[in-house]
């Protein structure tokens, strides 16, 4: 009893993506969701961003679950990287992210056996000392739940991803238990914070129908219509829409594929067999028969719309009198490319609709303003920690908590690896330790550190200069001349070629006679270079210097 409980993130704070939540006590640790992060523009050639999980490597015998409040990426998507680093006893997870979830492990070819066990909202689960129970939320996708965590020290309450839509598409939100579990007592509400800025209620999933059917009877020729594959939600009301105007339906992009077969299977999404046609056979029905739902709502360059945009598509060209719905809004750092694709799309003739004030094609699954006010009314909880959402809306949802009568000094804006500590219904601020993402190149589970990404955006912005230099270490003389290679470096010319030669050769009549080591020669070349450099051209590129040593 006199043991805290610690409460702290791997990921998910200050930041949009990677939810990994994790609760402590002297012998067990229970983490909620192990999210990934899909890369943003500016960082080349990564694959996916994950929670670096030092901190539970080094605590690897205390893991005892985890816990999936939902299907979505941000939630579910770290679980492949986060088995091979560490063994998870269990993994409690709703229905449809359970399935989600094995499919997700088959297709990463992990060979670690994983024991899933799925939960309902009657659910009550014992981990040690964590009395975990659940109540529905309403989201983009089926099978959401926010999380009741009792500990002898208090009691822990995770919303999930929620929003309060009184008018859904599928499952209600539990109102009434989660207003008991409020009136029963809550010390720590750790509360969804996305759409913080945004005043008043976030639309209604059936303001979306309305639109789609507007659009369905307005559009004589080919729908194609791009979403979130985890949209749930949203797929079935286009289905449903399609079917009512006797359309056909292809689907195109892998991941669309495979979570529209396992929401059919569980009966999320209904369609009936005869209405889906393959790629391949578009061209045999006519144009105001097709109805197209795809992947690559966000410009993604792989995904099928891209494909699609940029004529690479082997079964699927657009037509002039297309129309392309974008049904989902941009992720920050994604409207670079989506404005690319929309301008191919509409160059090669489609009508393109994007999320506006004309074409509600889109609603948030998170909760607005006044959603946040209510569920804090609800729990009425005595701490309150704001999680998912970059600092300003963490920030933002803490100013309403306090707004709401929660004592100021009771809020905690936290950052990834900072930590807090429940005793005896108390909150007191704990240490922290390093929570850096990692950067997956591939399938590699090692990660890349922020060190190799900055030498890559280093390449991208300024280029690379190579400098290989001959000599003998006997004699301590140059052998030959220094080359210097250039790529993607924007003073090519001659003359400040030459001017790098002319710098290295000094710094090789300074250092080579007094026997220097080839670490410390090249340290010298780069330092010197990448001065000379700096001050010629006001750039940073990338030095890399090649001593080779004359072989006898």
């Amino acid at each position: 009893m006199d043991s805290p409980i610690s409460i702290y993130a791997l990921g998910g704070l200050c930041e949009v993506g990677k939810n990994t939540y994790c609760l402590e006590s002297d012998d067990s640790i229970i983490i909620i969701d192990a999210g990934v992060m899909f890369p943003p523009a500016d960082i080349p050639g990564v694959s996916y961003v994950v929670p670096d999980y030092t901190k539970l490597k080094s605590a690897r015998q205390k893991v005892k679950a985890l816990f999936i409040t939902h299907g979505h990426e941000d939630h579910i998507g770290g679980i492949p990287f986060l088995v091979q680093n560490l063994h998870i006893p269990v993994i409690y997870a709703p229905r449809l992210a359970a399935a989600l979830i094995k499919h997700k492990l088959e297709d990463m070819r992990i060979k670690e056996e994983v024991k899933i066990v799925e939960y309902d909202q009657d659910s009550v689960i014992n981990v040690d000392i964590f009395k975990v129970s659940f109540f529905y939320v309403t989201h983009s996708i089926p099978d959401a739940y926010g999380i009741c965590i009792d500990t002898p020290q208090g009691r822990i309450v995770h919303t999930g991803d929620f929003k309060i839509d009184l008018t859904p598409v599928g499952h209600e939100i539990e109102l009434t238990k989660i207003a008991m579990i409020g009136k029963e007592g809550v010390d720590l509400l750790l509360s969804d914070s996305t759409n913080a800025e945004i005043e008043g209620y976030t639309p209604s999933e059936t303001n979306v129908l309305k639109s789609i059917r507007e659009i369905f009877e307005a559009t004589p020729g080919r729908l194609i219509l791009s979403t979130f594959s985890s949209n749930i939600s949203r797929i079935q009301q286009i289905i449903q829409v399609a079917l009512e105007f006797n359309r056909y339906i292809a689907i195109i992009g892998r991941s669309m594929e495979n979570v529209v077969q396992l929401a059919r299977d569980f009966g999320y999404i209904k369609i009936p067999d005869k209405r889906i046609i393959p790629v391949s056979e578009i061209r045999n029905y006519k144009l105001n028969e097709i109805c197209i739902l795809c992947t690559g709502s966000q410009g993604e360059p792989m995904a099928a719309l891209s494909r699609i945009a940029n004529g690479e598509h082997k079964d699927l060209t657009i037509f002039p009198g297309d129309t392309v719905v974008f049904s989902s809004s941009a992720i920050p750092g994604n409207a670079i490319f989506i404005d690319r694709i929309v301008n191919q799309l509409t160059r090669k003739g489609a009508e393109v609709m994007t999320n506006s004030v004309l074409y509600a094609v889109h609603s948030s699954g998170h909760p607005s303003k006044q959603e946040l006010r209510l569920m804090l009314k609800l729990m009425n909880p005595k701490y309150f920690m704001p999680i998912h959402g970059e600092y300003r809306m963490l920030k933002i949802h803490g100013q309403i908590a306090e707004s709401l009568g929660v004592p100021k000094e009771n809020i905690f804006i936290m950052n990834n690896g900072d930590t807090i500590k429940l005793l005896k219904h108390k909150i007191t601020t704990g240490t922290s330790f390093p929570a850096d993402p990692v950067y997956i190149d591939g399938r590699d589970i090692g990660g890349l550190d922020s060190a190799v990404i900055r030498d890559r955006a280093k390449l991208k912005s300024d280029g690379l200069i190579s400098i290989s230099v001959s000599i003998d270490s006997k004699s301590g003389k140059v052998i030959s001349e220094p080359i210097v290679i250039t790529r993607a470096f924007s003073f090519e010319d001659k003359q400040i070629v030459d001017e790098i030669k002319d710098v290295v050769k000094e710094k090789l009549d300074q250092i080579v006679s007094t026997h220097a080591t080839f670490a410390q020669i090249k340290t010298a070349i780069k330092n010197d270079v990448s001065q000379f450099i700096k001050r010629k051209t006001e750039r940073e590129p990338m030095v890399v210097p090649v001593v080779m040593d004359l072989v006898q």
